[in-house]
């Protein structure tokens, strides 16, 4: 019997990738690589063999979509940022019986998924920057990207995440969960993007990001639920904030009770907000 390890929100910002090389970014985003290194160093701790990625940078817009591969290995450019992600190699080991679980389990809750074995179905930066920092020494950790699609859902994804926590207990597998993507994201207006690196869009967005975070904090979950599809909408989640709906799914949605730990400081880059949370994980997706 398989068990969720560790779930967290975290984020993947394309500065972090700057902010470890030389030039006038490097450090920029260091609160942010110790936190994801911490991550690693939990979920090692933790005995994860697989990290399961919700990743907010494979955008779907049809189906559920599942990274089956039993290898994960190539060279990195963002399309998007170009200019921020280049050159980023990877290697790491996939898990093809945990992704098939997955999408069993997806389609078995009455939506459609599907699990790829593809040559050129590479990893997107919102699982490559986190396993930078969390999945390099010694051997690496099995890696099963989950794609985000931008026209499901909050209860689409919940149901999704509820999915997943129930492949993982059919498994052999420990399971470290990522959330991979921002709070608010709203980018500013291409003329003046480059003046936002350390900004956010509205000041406004940052002030309900706070208000997420103390709900977290402090575990008023459910309460944060009942608002997170106006939350969405008014503050432009990433990626429909699948991520975030898969994660609370994952831990009992209204039900769950536990305190999220921040890792790192609340951070605005490119006008979006930015945080890493782990959650406690509950009694029912333990061995």
């Amino acid at each position: 019997m398989g068990e969720v390890v560790l779930a967290a929100k975290i984020t993947h910002v394309p500065s972090i990738w700057l902010s470890i090389h030389p030039g006038k970014h490097h450090g920029i985003r260091r609160p942010a690589e110790l936190g994801l290194a911490e991550v690693g160093r939990r979920a090692k701790e933790r005995g994860a063999d697989t990290f399961v990625v919700a990743d907010s940078h494979w955008m779907n817009s049809m189906s559920f979509h599942i990274n089956g591969k039993a290898r994960h290995q190539g060279s990195y450019a963002s399309h998007e940022l170009p200019h921020f992600i280049r050159d980023l190699e990877y290697d790491y080991p996939g898990c093809p019986e945990l992704a098939a679980l997955i999408g069993e389990e997806i389609t078995a809750g009455g939506q459609k998924a599907m699990v790829h074995d593809v040559k050129d179905l590479g990893l997107e930066y919102a699982t490559l920057v986190p396993m930078h920092f969390m999945n390099r020494d010694g051997d690496p950790i099995a890696v099963v990207p989950v794609g985000c699609n931008i026209y499901s859902s909050i209860d689409e994804n919940r149901r999704v995440g509820e999915a997943i926590a129930r492949a993982v207990l059919r498994s052999d597998r420990k399971v470290a969960f990522l959330a991979s993507g921002s709070l608010s994201h709203q980018f500013p207006p291409n003329e003046v993007s480059s003046r936002y690196l350390d900004r956010i869009s509205n000041p406004i967005n940052e002030q309900a990001d706070r208000l997420v975070l103390e709900q977290w904090r402090s575990g008023r979950i459910a309460e944060f639920l009942a608002a997170l599809p106006a939350y969405n909408e008014r503050f432009t989640g990433e990626a429909a904030m699948a991520d975030t709906a898969m994660l609370f799914g994952i831990l009992g949605w209204d039900a769950y009770t536990g305190h999220g730990e921040q890792l790192c400081d609340y951070f605005p880059s490119s006008g979006t907000g930015q945080v890493i949370v782990d959650f406690p994980i509950p009694d029912g997706l333990k061995a």
